[in-house]
């Protein structure tokens, strides 16, 4: 995390000193990457990495303007509702897809309202305990938590997140009983763990890591489907759970109707930045992956992870008006 938050200062000073100076006015307006996250976490952080690097190829003035608030819905809505001329753009993550089931009234259609860009980025996550979790592995893990139903406690650090999925989506596939306890985002979570409060998480590799490396939190195992050399001694939650996977994603997306020659720019110009060293050094420091796509596997990517959350969302019934 350390490492992002170094890149997200270098990334705000850029774009407050460096990228005025670009030649946008003779080659129009500024393209406004609109963040649905706080500045300082990882979709900011991947948004002005990104801001900067397209600046740099389309010879524009590339902003990040950030519309928190209701799990990214605020600035979907708005980049929905935008002109679509290629100016206002999406900078969004996992939740996109999550959304589409758990609110129940969404003022958008996440298909339908947007143009697919370019996939961006994968953050894996990690199950994490407290350091005197009884269980050292996933298997005991499972054996532990299984004999005892409602006995521990997950933490939450926001209802609805890819995290909040990952945890139900591990108690649909193994059956096990664990009493969520939600927080008003990671940090208080994580402090809670760290305090004993609480028995486990899921938490992004990015936040989890100094906590690991100090051995303040126990490592049990990695959502994605290989071992990540960062955590050794965690192996794939998939070794014991089969076909058990999950990632947060960050990708970028434009309003409906985007000029086809528009779209085409800026998925080339989205692509050399996931593709520049510094961008993809700065993610896999952090056990997170650099990925590009296609404008139609992104559509085709997105359909999918809204039927796959949509089973999970149902499982856990949980509804937000």
């Amino acid at each position: 995390m350390q490492g992002l938050q170094r890149m997200a200062l270098g990334c705000a000073l850029f774009g407050a000193l460096a990228l005025p100076l670009a030649p946008a006015a003779a080659q129009g307006d500024a393209i406004k990457l609109v963040v649905g996250a706080p500045p300082g976490g990882t979709t900011d952080t991947v948004a002005r990495s990104i801001a900067q690097h397209m600046s740099l190829d389309l010879k524009r003035t590339v902003l990040v303007e950030n519309k928190p608030g209701a799990g990214g819905n605020i600035a979907a809505d708005y980049v929905a509702k935008s002109n679509p001329d290629g100016n206002t753009l999406l900078v969004t993550f996992t939740s996109f897809s999550i959304n589409a089931t758990l609110y129940r009234n969404l003022p958008f259609d996440p298909v339908k309202d947007f143009t697919p860009i370019s996939m961006l980025a994968n953050v894996p996550s990690v199950l994490v305990t407290r350091k005197d979790f009884p269980a050292q592995s996933m298997p005991e893990f499972v054996s532990l938590v299984k004999a005892n139903p409602g006995k521990y406690t997950m933490a939450l650090g926001a209802i609805g997140s890819s995290l909040h999925m990952a945890g139900e989506r591990m108690k649909m596939m193994t059956g096990m009983d664990i009493l969520n306890v939600p927080y008003k985002g990671t940090a208080p979570a994580i402090n809670d763990l760290l305090g004993g409060q609480v028995d486990m998480m899921f938490a992004s590799s990015l936040n989890a890591m100094p906590q690991v490396k100090t051995g303040a939190l126990k490592a049990l195992g990695v959502t994605s489907p290989k071992p990540l050399p960062q955590f050794p001694g965690a192996p794939p939650i998939s070794d014991t759970i089969k076909g058990f996977e999950s990632n947060a994603w960050f990708a970028l997306f434009g309003p409906a109707k985007l000029p086809p020659e528009t779209l085409a720019m800026l998925n080339a110009a989205a692509r050399k930045a996931v593709d520049t060293p510094e961008f993809r050094q700065l993610l896999e420091r952090e056990a997170a992956s650099a990925v590009s796509s296609t404008p139609e596997e992104l559509d085709a990517f997105v359909r999918k992870d809204i039927e796959r959350y949509a089973e999970i969302v149902k499982f856990t019934g949980a509804t937000v008006d």
